[in-house]
This record gives structure tokens, C-alpha cells and sequence, in this order.
């Protein structure tokens, strides 16, 4: 069915935002149809060039600071890829005052990846025996920290690795997705299927069956009209059924049969038209619980756009229907503040956007979350806060602000910007990226964790949300500190710090901390051990890691399994640390090309978000992730131990 609500599909250019509106677009625009590649003509520059030079350049040849693609990442893309972008998602701002040729002409001139070639997709087909999900078994993986307490923890038993297995991995397989750049999505597993969403393959979720941990095969492909953006949750309906849940760019939540891929219902959960999904949705009882994000803070750079209006919340939708039940707001609705000096007016309150994935305690009937920075001034004391909302209505039941003041927009700077800037910040962007953990100290503390970019663990009371204690490790930064998770067993919190940030007033940062893996006790937030990365940056590993001198720090979000700890770095590398003492028992680099099992051509880049799980004796992970300046790949990667 069409969703009219929200924006279509949108690839992987929704973080740019430099175009310069200058009229509407011309009634010959063709929304959503992507366009045919140019026909050889004269020699000369092509005509895309002088778009792209003019309109889009500024932020596009300036990737790491303003979070827009590269064009080198951009090359891998079709053209559709770019015109749907341009002329159906959130691009469409950017788009504003260019006629249908010229959309034409800059994405066939940015896009060099051909049309998608899905035949892979029917040779590897499971045959009848295997077609059918077995999904008796308790979920390996359900949400993104893989139980509703979000501590990111296997056993190896359920999942076939021994001790000795563990240590001794070696390449298993790998699967390409044609046109892909970001490999975000983590899967949810149960049994021997993989539920796995990749957004950029015509935004599709795929469920494969590695019952034969040695020749995976496609049980279904279910795909939806939008970019699916979120990690596969999984559950069990109250009406028996099995499901599996993921999130769209326009703020829609699917749910699948995850028995035969049919789509049980999709409906649109966010707060405003312009939230987007990104925190993994989750089925609690009769209610879905979907985290509510927003992406104003790119259309803000836009001196056109009416800044800022929408915010970030939690929504409960019933399973049975996708009716939406209750609505957790961070903050009141906008209102008009002052005249931004031009006749145009700047309204606030906004910002609060929930992009994590929320952990849901079921003893106090609450649910925990982190929220980002705001958008408007002043900031609003729900931003960069630690929150508790009622599972039973989405009430506020308390909230903790980590770093007050914090007003941020892409197109702003310390000294100003855009006309929707603020000068009233502290201009960190340290948002609440990493999903929060409900943990027990050795001590016996009943704990909330949440790992922020500005490089700080909290942990918090679940009663009241006092600080039990904080951490410091560094400042961070806008891609962190701690960004996309941490994980957590019963004596501590496994912080990965993708950059430890510079010293700001009031807090120097110890020179001693290095990028890496932090285990931080529970009972007192004591660094107890530290696993430090560095960088690697051959001519070799530059094609797959182009910043691999600057960005090798880790960002993912990491797994336990027995005693050991899987992180990825942002420079492609994959690392296998012993949980007790942070020694080093592994690595693989996955910055390089694979020989694919689908035949489809294939590499891997960054290591980010999540991806990490294991099951049937398998360890399975992605690689690539075209943004920020980062590595892009295709790839889903596993490992098995050596015979």
C-alpha cells in the first residue's frame, strides 16, 4: 500500500544538505523515477558537473565534517538511487529551484553503479526442504542489545562455539548486496534464520537460512516501499504469530509474518511527518515500542526552512494493528520565539531525537532511552538527557541532562552558520547514540547504563534516575566518545571510544586515553582494563578506508560471547578480545574485496552501528558504511572455527 504520510525511498543521501534553494522544481520532474544513464555525446565536461559543482560540492567534497556521502561513495549508487532522492526523500529541500534534466544529469554524473542484477537472489532460493523458518527455538537475537535488557551478551552454548572455537575463526562465507554502501542493520536470529534488513537493496529484508552453516539460502524477501533503516527486531505476538519488526525513513514500522515475509501491517509512528525510524522497534506484551527520531537538524541548514519544529519521543503501537496507543513526547510542542532578524521566526523548543534503541524493564515498568542534542534555543532539558518513560502510557517518569546548551544543526559552526544557527550553545553534538543497558552490579545496584559521544558511562537509578556514578573517558565528539553501543556482562560495562576528543574548559583530557575498548566496573565506574586500537593506513587498505589515518577508532556497538568480546573498527578491522583482561586473541580485516558466495562483486570498508551476532557455530557480521567520510561496503561476513 502507498504511504502517503511520510517521504519514499531515499538511499544513502540522507545526510546532505548544502543545495541552495532557489524555486520550485519544474512540473516536467518526474518524482521517483529513476533516471535513464546519459547517452554519449560531445566531448566536453558533462553536464552534471556544473550541478554538482554549484549545488552540491560544498558539502559533498567536505564528507568527514558535514556527514554527506563522498562522491567517490556516491559512484557506487545507480542513478535511480539519486533521483529518488532528490525528488521523493528527504532531499527534496536540496532539490528546490532544479528542473528534471538537471536532477538527470547530476545523478548520472555522481552515480556509477549499474542496475541491480537480482538473479543471485533466485539461484540462492532455499529448496522445500528448508524454505520454511523453524522459529520454535527461544530468539538468539530479538532487538538490538538482543533481550529486552539490552546488554548485548550470548551464550556460547546456544550458539555452537566452544571456548576453543572461538579463538580459532576463519572466513566461512561472504554475500554482496548489489548498489549497497552501508551496511547498518544488524539481523535478528532465531534458530538457524537471519532475519536481515538491508535498506539500500530495494528495501528489502531478507530471511536466510544457514541451517547448513556452510551454504546459506533465501527463505523470502519481503520489500518495502521506503529505505528500511533500523535493526530486525523479533517476537512473539500475543495471538501466537511469529514476527519480525523494522523501521523506514519516513517513520514507518513493518510488521512481517516471519514465517513466510507477508507484511502484517506498516504504519507511521513518528511524532511528526519529518521523524524518521532508527532505534530498533520492539514487542513488549500487546505493544510495539518504537523510538521516534527526526532529521530537521539536516533541512535547518536551509535559510528557507522555518527552524526548528519537531522532536524526538518514544510511541506505542498495538501488534495486533499498528493503531498507535500512546505517544512519549521529550518535550512540549514548538512554538514561535523570536525574529531570527530577516522577518522569518525561530521557534523552539526542538531537538530530543531518540535514535537508540530503547531497554525495557519489565519488574518497574519502564522504558529507557537517551536522547540527542537540540535544534533550537534554548535547549530544552530533555536534550542529550537520560529518560524513563511509563511502558503503561508514555508518561515521563524522570529524566537526567547529561551536557546542558547543547544546540547543533549541519551548516553551524562555533562562530555561527546559517541563518537557523544559534549563538546561545556549547556546540558539543554529544547526543545519547548508544542504546541504554538495565544492569545489576556485584554489589547488588540495579543500574540504567548509556554511553554518550561526549565519551562518558552513566550509570543511573531506575527509580529516580539519580547518578549512581559516571565516567569520563575523553570529551568525545559529534561521531563520539561512545557512539552507536556498548554491551555489559555482571561486573562491567564495555565502552568502544571511536575518539577520545580534546581537552574543553574544565575537563583536560588524560593524554593516556587512546581509541578502543574501556571495561568499566560496575560497582564504582573504575577502569579496570583497555584495549587500545591504532592506525593502519596502507595504500592498500586507503581504497576501502579512505581516512583510515584519522578513523580506526571503534564506534559499533560490541557482543560478548563466553569470555571474549567482538568489536569492529571504523577502519575495518575486527577485533577478538578476552572479556577479563582485554587481551588480544583475534582480528580480521575486512577493509579489502571478497569472493562472494551469491557471485555478486563485493567489499567491505567501516565497521559501524551494529552487526555483530552468532548462531549454528557461526559468528556473522557486516562491513561498510558509506557516511561521514567513512569506508563504504557491501558485505555480510562469516566466520567458523578452523577444522
Amino acid at each position: 500500500m502507498l504511504r502517503t504520510f511520510a517521504t519514499a525511498s531515499i538511499s544513502a543521501l540522507l545526510l546532505s544538505s548544502c543545495m541552495t534553494p532557489v524555486e520550485a522544481p519544474s512540473a516536467d520532474s518526474q518524482a521517483g523515477q529513476p533516471s535513464q544513464v546519459a547517452q554519449a555525446g560531445p566531448a566536453g565536461p558533462h553536464p552534471g558537473e556544473t550541478v554538482y559543482k554549484t549545488r552540491c560540492a560544498a558539502c559533498h567534497d567536505n564528507s568527514e565534517a558535514t556527514k554527506a556521502p563522498s562522491p567517490e561513495t556516491m559512484a557506487r549508487l545507480t542513478p535511480g538511487h539519486i533521483t529518488n532522492a532528490l525528488m521523493t526523500g528527504i532531499m527534496i529541500p536540496q532539490a528546490v529551484g532544479l528542473s528534471s534534466k538537471e536532477v538527470s544529469d547530476v545523478s548520472n554524473y555522481l552515480a556509477k553503479g549499474g542496475g541491480q542484477d537480482d538473479s543471485w537472489t533466485t539461484a540462492m532460493r532455499c529448496p522445500a526442504s528448508r524454505a520454511t523458518p523453524k522459529l520454535d527455538a527461544q530468539p538468539t537475537v530479538a532487538t538490538f542489545g538482543f533481550d529486552t535488557n539490552n546488554t548485548r551478551r550470548l551464550d556460547p552454548a546456544k550458539v555452537g562455539l566452544g571456548a576453543k572455537d572461538i579463538t580459532s575463526l576463519e572466513l566461512a562465507w561472504t554475500i554482496a548486496f548489489p548498489n549497497a554502501i552501508t551496511m547498518r542493520s544488524q539481523a535478528a536470529v532465531v534458530g538457524s534464520t537471519l532475519f536481515v534488513p538491508v535498506g539500500e537493496s530495494n528495501n528489502r529484508l531478507f530471511a536466510f537460512d544457514i541451517s547448513d552453516n556452510q551454504k546459506p539460502c533465501i527463505q523470502w524477501i519481503y520489500e518495502g516501499e521506503q529505505t528500511l533503516r533500523t535493526s530486525a527486531g523479533f517476537g512473539t505476538r500475543q495471538d501466537g504469530k511469529k514476527v519480525v519488526m523494522v523501521g523506514d525513513m519516513g517513520g514507518f514500522v513493518h510488521m512481517i509474518d516471519a514465517t513466510n515475509g507477508k507484511e502484517l501491517w506498516a504504519k507511521h509512528m513518528g511524532l511528526f511527518e519529518k521523524s524518521i525510524s532508527t532505534g530498533t522497534p520492539v514487542l513488549v506484551g500487546d505493544k510495539v515500542i518504537a523510538p521516534s527520531s527526526q532529521y530537521e537538524i539536516m533541512l535547518a541548514a536551509q535559510d528557507a526552512y522555518e527552524c526548528c519544529k519537531i522532536h524526538g519521543g518514544v510511541v506505542a503501537l498495538d501488534a495486533m494493528t499498528g493503531k498507535r496507543v500512546w505517544e512519549g513526547h521529550t518535550m512540549e510542542q514548538a512554538k514561535p520565539i523570536k525574529d531570527r532578524g530577516d522577518g522569518q521566526m525561530l521557534w523552539g523548543p526542538a531537538g530530543a531525537p531518540v535514535w537508540n534503541s530503547p531497554s525495557i524493564d519489565l519488574k518497574r515498568q519502564q522504558i529507557y532511552v537517551g536522547t540527542g542534542e537540540a535544534n533550537a534555543a534554548p535547549a530544552h532539558k530533555n536534550t542529550n538527557a537520560i529518560m524513563a518513560f511509563s511502558l503503561k502510557d508514555g508518561s515521563i517518569k524522570w529524566s537526567h541532562q547529561a551536557t546542558p546548551d547543547d544546540v547543533f544543526n549541519v551548516g553551524c559552526g562555533p562562530k555561527g552558520g546559517a541563518k537557523n544557527c544559534s549563538a546561545d550553545t556549547v556546540f558539543r553534538d554529544v547526543d545519547f547514540g548508544a542504546s541504554t543497558i538495565i544492569a545489576k552490579a556485584p554489589n547488588g545496584t540495579e543500574l540504567v547504563l548509556a554511553g554518550q559521544k561526549s565519551g562518558t558511562v552513566w550509570a543511573m537509578n531506575p527509580d529516580t534516575g539519580a547518578v549512581v556514578w559516571r565516567r569520563d573517558i575523553g570529551t568525545g565528539g559529534p561521531n563520539g566518545g561512545i557512539h552507536w553501543g556498548i554491551a555489559a556482562d555482571d561486573t562491567h560495562v564495555y565502552a568502544p571510544i571511536s575518539y577520545p576528543g580534546r581537552s574543553i574548559p574544565g575537563q583536560e583530557v588524560d593524554p593516556t586515553l587512546k581509541p578502543g575498548l574501556y571495561a568499566v566496573n560496575l560497582n564504582d565506574g573504575s577502569i579496570d582494563w583497555k584495549f587500545e586500537v591504532a592506525p593502519d593506513c596502507t595504500d592498500a587498505r586507503k581504497k576501502f578506508v579512505p581516512r583510515c589515518n584519522s578513523l580506526f577508532g571503534l564506534s559499533g556497538a560490541p557482543t560478548v560471547i563466553g569470555d571474549h568480546i567482538i568489536t569492529g573498527g571504523l577502519d575495518g578491522r575486527v577485533y577478538m578480545v578476552e572479556r577479563k583482561t582485554g587481551k588480544l586473541v583475534w582480528t580480521f580485516d575486512t577493509a579489502r574485496n571478497f569472493e562472494t558466495l551469491n557471485g555478486v562483486k563485493g567489499n567491505g570498508g567501516s565497521v559501524d552501528n551494529a552487526s555483530i551476532v552468532a548462531t549454528n557455530g557461526l559468528v556473522i557480521m557486516n562491513s561498510g558504511y558509506g557516511l561521514f567520510g567513512q569506508g563504504a561496503g557491501n558485505v555480510m561476513i562469516a566466520f567458523k572455527p578452523k577444522k
